[in-house]
């Protein structure tokens, strides 16, 4: 959930935030790319200790078989052709994103445009393994890029909303206990009581 206006940064404060956060997101982003070609590019340099390591990172998140992916120097990228489309298109649409939105834009589009963008990714992928007909590198490549692209127009907005939001006033206002609806506190005072008959001796039985 989004931080509501009055919890953010005022209007006029810098936006250094906002533009290191992008930052942040492109580095990781071309590093990323870097490691999906650069991997193939180690192994084939003699360095195949570090390429598998990359190849085992990888692993966890593509299922990185020959037959779907990209070669280069006789050596397969660290994942297929379309998580490399994804995280290409990401990466693309993430340096170029403070052309097309605001750095301190903070609601994402509707929903639905992410779902039409996944449509040709679903589609491609059903097509191919219901055997209807057999979807290449290149429809893979497109796909995946199309859904990585538009995704960043998610990702970055609640990004930006963390970084302006104010933390230091949400924390002190975070400090008093809830109220009802009357304004009343939900966790009243303990009630006063008398004194125990133990605490004076004259009035006990």
């Amino acid at each position: 959930m989004y931080a509501s206006p009055d919890n953010h940064l005022p209007q006029h404060a810098s936006l250094r935030l906002p533009l290191l956060t992008w930052l942040v997101v492109v580095a990781g982003c071309l590093a990323v790319l870097v490691l999906i070609v650069g991997t193939p590019l180690a192994a084939a340099a003699g360095h195949p200790v570090a390429a598998k390591a990359i190849y085992r990172a990888f692993g966890f998140v593509c299922h990185q078989i020959p037959a779907r992916s990209f070669f280069i120097a006789e050596h397969q990228f660290a994942v297929c052709a379309r998580c490399t489309g994804l995280y290409a298109g990401f990466a693309l649409a993430a340096v170029t994103y403070p052309l097309f939105s605001s750095l301190r834009q903070t609601e994402a589009p509707a929903r639905k445009w992410l779902f039409l963008a996944a449509a040709p990714l679903a589609i491609d992928f059903a097509l191919g393994f219901f055997g209807i007909w057999n979807n290449t590198h290149s429809s893979r490549l497109l796909t995946g890029a199309l859904l990585g692209a538009v995704a960043v127009f998610y990702v970055m907005p609640g990004l930006m909303d963390l970084s302006l939001r104010d933390w230091r006033s949400s924390k002190s206002a975070g400090g008093d206990p809830p109220a009802d609806i009357s304004g009343a506190r939900m966790f009243p005072q303990p009630a006063r009581t008398t004194p125990s008959d133990y605490s004076a001796p004259e009035r006990r039985i």
